[in-house]
C-alpha cells in the first residue's frame, strides 16, 4: 500500500507542479489558485507558483525517501520528521482552501490537498 500511495503521492505532486507551469506562463486558470482573485496571476504570484513547484519537487524527494525508493539522506529520523511536516502542511491547505473566496479552488483544491495530506500520513507511517 506505501508503494501505491508514494507513487499516487508524486503523480499528483507532479500534476499540480503542471498546473503551476501553466500559471507561470499566463494561462487564465487563476480562479483555481490563490485565493482565486486573478484569472491570469500577476507576477509576484506567479513567483509564488515558483516556490510552489520547488516545494512539490522537495517533498516527492522526502517521500521517495522515506518509502526507500531513493536513498540518498542516511538519517531516516529526519526525513520521518520532514514527511510528518509534509503531511501537516498539506492538511493545513485543505483548511486554507476551504477558506478560499473561490468556489473553484475550494472545490478543487480542497479536495486535492486531502488526497495528498492523507497520502502524505500513509508514507509518513510506514
Amino acid at each position: 500500500m506505501t508503494t501505491t500511495a508514494v507513487y499516487l503521492f508524486c503523480a499528483l505532486l507532479a500534476a499540480l507542479a503542471l498546473f503551476q507551469l501553466l500559471l507561470i506562463a499566463g494561462l487564465p486558470l487563476g480562479h483555481l489558485a490563490w485565493g482565486g482573485q486573478n484569472r491570469v496571476l500577476p507576477a509576484r504570484l506567479r513567483w509564488g507558483s515558483v516556490v510552489s513547484i520547488v516545494l512539490y519537487a522537495a517533498f516527492a524527494f522526502v517521500a521517495l525517501e522515506r518509502t526507500g525508493i531513493i536513498d540518498v539522506i542516511s538519517s531516516d529520523a529526519f526525513i520521518a520528521i520532514l514527511m510528518w511536516v509534509i503531511a501537516g502542511y498539506l492538511l493545513l491547505g485543505v483548511v486554507m482552501n476551504l477558506l478560499s473566496k473561490s468556489k473553484p479552488e475550494r472545490y478543487t483544491m480542497a479536495p486535492l490537498s486531502l488526497v495528498l495530506g492523507v497520502l502524505a500520513v500513509i508514507i509518513a507511517t510506514s
